[in-house]
């Protein structure tokens, strides 16, 4: 399984970042290997609008299985779940110990977002 976990750091011990659209990178956790990349996010940090269309679009090109972030507002969502990426929400963790939740079942599936628009 793919996980993107949205963040501002480059490792495990990274806080999750609360933002979706505007996080600065996604970390991308493959969980057969525990191996793991960086997906830059810089182009939508200052997006006027779209900023979550744009981030959830790449993230299906990179065709991760679910993601893990802070806050997911309406179109981020819809566009997740159009490209059947489950959304996860967690705040105050890293994103090891985000991982480590989901896999123990602690994490469960969004069915909506759980922020409006624009919410920054």
């Amino acid at each position: 399984m793919k996980i993107a976990i949205t963040t501002a750091g480059n490792d495990l011990d990274a806080a999750i970042d609360t933002r979706f659209g505007r996080a600065p990178q996604f970390l991308i956790y493959h969980s057969k290997t525990g191996a793991f990349s960086i997906q830059e996010n810089t182009q939508n940090l200052n997006a006027a609008q779209g900023a979550g269309i744009q981030s959830a679009t790449t993230l299906a090109k990179a065709q991760v299985d679910c993601v893990i972030t802070g806050n997911c507002g309406p179109k981020a969502y819809a566009t997740l779940d159009a490209a059947g990426i489950k959304v996860y929400t967690c705040a105050d963790a890293t994103v090891g110990e985000a991982i480590e939740m989901l896999k123990r079942g602690d994490l469960k599936p969004a069915n909506e977002a759980n922020v409006e628009g624009h919410w920054m």
